[in-house]
């Protein structure tokens, strides 16, 4: 009882402190747009969780809205963590690099740990109680994080081999090992998406780059070739109809789906694909049910506030005079545009199957969690968005 107090006062200490190195930022005002469009989007993936995850809830659970009040309390979640990110002052972000990225690869360690169970065949969730957490929607903002502060701060090697080459792809690759043997192929390649941006930003000769890229084809291609599910999924993604019922069965249900809603869609809510058809309706699949409901008009509407979102990030990464903010800000970008871009070429066939969400629109409380996240820290730079212009 006699701690009390004291516990009091440190509380209020820190309370005191974190307000004091808030008043401490810059004053300019946040990118509301930025927000705004936010709000849109994710608006948007609300109403199609609960269009296409209801069927599926009232089987599994007997209450067609789980899913969609499950995604409500993630969006709240990720609502209080935007903010959060939004006013962290930004020398208490830019001392979390390290401890991130240690905290991240000891999450990662433990999905491989016999403690996790399989998944559908992998090793992606850490169970705590009735919700999971997937660690790599965590690893892309530490990896980011790190990135940025590596090739800020090494600037005058980062055109050399061992000092300015080797240690981030030391890195990063250490993440994609483990992550393939979870096995999680997908979240190795993003992460090297990220790495890969993040050089050509950095400065980072082009001839590195391109025996970095020649030598991940040549991997991908020996372990598509060393694993016979990998290869069969390989050749279903290109021609999925040739082996239907199989390995190209849940890609022909999404062109199905896409076909399906022509100009103008079906109506929200009056997809047949979603009647069991279609694997992973609410999740890595919910764009294929957005273009049958909602039809070509529909898929436009949401790329082009895609688009909105994206401009504003190129604006608020474009007026950070500090480099390190600045490559800050273009990884947190990276990590919203490649999720986008990656996710829309596995629903049209233009890319192999991967287990690849859509920001701020598929189920799931870690990528959502982690997108408003980004999206937080973008607004807290935005507060520091084109001041030097005005200065100089």
């Amino acid at each position: 009882m006699k701690q009390f107090p004291t516990d009091k006062r440190n509380a209020a200490n820190s309370a005191s402190a974190f307000a004091r190195a808030v008043q401490k930022m810059p004053q300019a005002h946040f990118d509301w747009w930025l927000f705004t469009i936010t709000l849109v989007i994710l608006a948007v993936g609300l109403v199609m969780v609960l269009s296409a995850s209801g069927i599926t809830a009232e089987q599994n659970s007997g209450d067609k809205y789980y899913f969609f009040k499950r995604q409500l309390v993630f969006a709240a979640v990720g609502g209080v963590a935007l903010w959060g990110a939004a006013l962290m002052p930004r020398e208490w972000l830019y001392r979390m690099q390290y401890p991130a990225i240690f905290l991240s690869l000891l999450l990662v360690l433990v999905t491989l740990s016999p403690f996790v169970r399989d998944i559908n065949g992998a090793k992606r969730w850490i169970p705590l109680g009735s919700v999971s957490i997937q660690p790599m929607e965590f690893v892309k903002i530490s990896l980011v994080l790190y990135l940025a502060y590596f090739m800020s701060a090494k600037q005058d090697i980062i055109k050399t081999f061992s000092r300015g080459v080797i240690p981030p792809f030391a890195v990063t690759g250490l993440f994609c090992f483990l992550f393939l043997l979870q096995p999680d192929f997908g979240s190795a390649v993003i992460l090297a998406g990220i790495l890969f941006f993040m050089c050509v930003a950095s400065g980072t000769r082009f001839i590195y780059l391109f025996f970095s890229v020649a030598l991940a084809c040549a991997g991908t291609l020996a372990l598509s070739i060393a694993s016979p599910y990998r290869l069969r999924r390989l050749l279903a993604f290109m021609d999925p109809f040739k082996d239907f019922h199989d390995t190209g069965y849940q890609l022909a249900q999404s062109l199905l789906a896409i076909g399906s809603g022509s100009f103008f869609g079906v109506g929200v809510g009056a997809s047949r694909q979603k009647m069991f058809f279609l694997p992973e309706t609410h999740t890595d699949f919910i764009m294929a049910v957005l273009a049958e409901e909602m039809g070509f008009v529909g898929v436009s509407m949401v790329m082009l506030l895609f688009g909105l979102l994206f401009w504003r990030c190129y604006h608020i990464v474009m007026g950070q005079s500090d480099l390190r903010d600045r490559f800050t800000a273009f990884g947190l970008t990276a990590i919203l545009a490649i999720g986008t871009v990656v996710n829309l070429a596995v629903v049209m066939g233009m890319a192999p199957p991967k287990g690849v969400p859509m920001p701020l629109i598929s189920y799931g409380g870690s990528n959502l969690t982690a997108t408003m996240i980004s999206i937080g820290l973008l607004m807290n730079y935005s507060r520091t968005s084109g001041q030097w212009k005005k200065s100089s």
